[in-house]
């Protein structure tokens, strides 16, 4: 039995709003547009598919650049006016070269600012401006971070956090993050200065391996540390980036 479109409220341009978020990390990548023909599309081939308003046609997301986006799940929220879509992102989700559409920050004053690095150089993968039928000319694209290498980069770093996030907020029973959380601030602090004792040691001995093993327990910790005292990882991340200038 197929999907059932009378369930869902379409504007009176036959169009209905879909956030598009990331499966593992839960960061919104951006915001789109659907018809029925795009869903139908979505439901036969597992990958994203938009209206464009401005073209005034269908598109296949990752259709010039490569970076398409996997669909695992799709819902509808409970006015069925709106579409929530998780995916796995290859490559960047934003055609300005960022993984997110959402990289301009607005402070409280106002003033705007662009946070995260460019996976992609925009004229390199489009050539240009895109015309009436789509991106002209394309040149071959810079290399980007296949969803593998960015779970084994940094990146993973983003993904245990998110994990840690969901444990503080469900404390499933018997996880050893439950049992930090339901501890408290002391038991984690004390964690975390074990971990870097440790860390230390294994250093001062020339034992690479213990190192390695004894730096991801820190990490660990101090990624639980961060989400106990709701502190970001972008938080952080961004204050290195901002040293960096």
């Amino acid at each position: 039995m197929g999907f059932n479109f009378d369930k869902l409220k379409f504007d009176k341009d036959g169009l209905v709003p879909a956030v598009i978020q990331d499966t593992h990390t839960h960061e919104v990548l951006m915001m789109a547009w659907m018809n029925q023909e795009a869903i139908e599309k979505i439901l036969t081939t597992g990958e994203t598919w938009f209206w464009s308003r401005s073209r005034q046609k269908l598109w296949h997301k990752g259709e010039t650049s490569g970076h398409v986006q996997q669909v695992d799940e799709m819902y509808h929220d409970c006015d069925a006016d709106t579409l929530l879509i998780k995916v796995r992102q290859a490559g960047a989700a934003c055609h300005e070269g960022y993984r997110t559409c959402f990289h301009y920050r607005v402070d409280p004053r106002g003033g705007v600012a662009v946070v995260g690095e460019m996976a992609f150089d925009p004229d390199q993968v489009y050539g240009g401006k895109p015309g009436p039928a789509g991106p002209v000319a394309p040149k071959p694209p810079k290399r980007v971070l296949t969803e593998d290498e960015f779970l084994s980069s940094c990146g993973v770093l983003e993904v245990l956090y998110a994990v840690i996030q969901d444990r503080k907020e469900k404390r499933p029973t018997g996880a050893y993050t439950t049992y930090l959380f339901d501890k408290g601030l002391d038991k984690i602090l004390k964690k975390v200065g074990e971990e870097t004792t440790e860390v230390i040691v294994g250093a001062k001995n020339n034992l690479r391996e213990e190192v390695i093993h004894e730096v991801a327990d820190l990490f660990y910790h101090v990624l639980v540390l961060l989400a106990e005292k709701n502190v970001h990882l972008d938080d952080v991340l961004q204050e290195l980036q901002s040293r960096r200038k």
